[in-house]
């Protein structure tokens, strides 16, 4: 799991340099994806010498940048998996919400990596009448293999907006991971186990892990 995460943060960082300056288009999955990840490292880059002093300030940067373009309430829902229907009503929102500061959390420890790799997408495929997408794209390293990654994106059926809920490297999927992780705790101890284990990583505080330092 912690080699997973080095790659995931890695995946996200990378892509800082893959987009243009340009407006979020949530109305294409594919413009979404490098959108995004260009407004998030963009911001992280401006406010570098801020976060060597405090590396909290990753998860503000995350929240307002990063994860309103995340379904996280779906992701949330497919991470419960079968045990969805035997979490009591009145725990779901407390759910939800322990989710996505978690995810906050999971992301801005992703960004505590950071290298000099680049990404190639995938050429964009026409996705009229799709309501999910897959966008392909491959980390390309000097001196390692290249990583094999795609972007899980789904649209909203009410505002026709795309938003990515998962993320798979080398065929290891994000979602999945965590289902496998909280499987055997939501069966043999419950939601209450689930949201508490998600509070404990939510309170430890964010490590810069580079493997060299980097210049802004």
């Amino acid at each position: 799991m912690k080699n997973w995460m080095v790659v995931f943060g890695l995946v996200f960082t990378l892509l800082s340099g893959v987009a243009h300056a340009q407006e979020i288009n949530d109305q294409n999955p594919y413009l979404l994806v490098q959108g995004v990840a260009m407004k998030t490292f963009d911001r992280i880059k401006a406010n570098q010498t801020a976060i060597d002093e405090d590396p909290e300030m990753l998860r503000l940067i995350m929240e307002e940048e990063l994860v309103p373009h995340i379904d996280y309430k779906f992701a949330a829902y497919m991470v419960l998996g079968k045990h969805f229907k035997s979490v009591p009503q009145e725990k779901r929102g407390e759910y939800l919400s322990v989710f996505r500061q978690y995810l906050i959390t999971t992301y801005a420890v992703a960004m505590g990596y950071y290298d000099n790799q680049t990404v190639v997408f995938q050429p964009e495929r026409d996705f009229e009448g799709e309501k999910s997408v897959t966008v392909r794209a491959v980390i390309q390293d000097p001196v390692r293999p290249e990583i094999k990654i795609a972007f899980k994106v789904r649209k909203d059926a009410r505002t026709n907006a795309w938003k990515a809920y998962d993320m798979v490297a080398e065929g290891i999927s994000m979602l999945n991971s965590k289902r496998s992780e909280f499987e055997s705790i939501l069966r043999t101890d419950g939601i209450d186990a689930v949201i508490a284990l998600m509070r404990e990583k939510i309170g430890q505080p964010v490590e810069l892990n580079r493997s060299s330092q980097t210049s802004s």
